[in-house]
């Protein structure tokens, strides 16, 4: 399955998970509750997922970790923010840049229709 396949998937579940429970919640109910519905999807996800920083030859663990990751190709950054900002955004492309994948979803779950906050992240590997 490509990229824009899975993308459109996870979008549904995203929708899915607003629909049942509205903005206001904390970003890891969300997330566990995302994770649930693309695992019904019949998907392979990953949460939590330790990514390592290499800085030449040097492997150093300094604590960033992937929301979810879904079949290896799709990085998906969970928010519950009053808006996404610039930053949001630069750690959605860093996260794609140090685990070499190409797309990442920024998905904001605090506003009125999710589709309102989500933002596709692209590396032009």
């Amino acid at each position: 399955m490509i990229e824009n396949d899975l993308s459109q998937i996870i979008i549904g579940c995203a929708i899915k998970v607003h629909t049942a429970l509205g903005p206001g919640l904390l970003e890891s109910a969300y997330e566990e509750c995302l994770y649930y519905e693309l695992i019904k999807e019949g998907l392979k996800v990953e949460k939590q997922k330790a990514l390592p920083l290499v800085y030449e030859e040097v492997k150093l663990e300094v604590g960033y970790r992937l929301d979810l990751i879904v079949e290896n190709k799709v990085i998906i950054e969970i928010k519950a923010c009053e808006g996404l900002t610039d930053v949001h955004l630069a750690q959605v492309l860093t996260y794609l840049k140090l685990s070499h994948v190409k797309l990442g979803l920024l998905i904001n779950f605090n506003v009125t229709r999710v589709k309102d906050g989500i933002k596709r992240v692209v590396n032009n590997l």
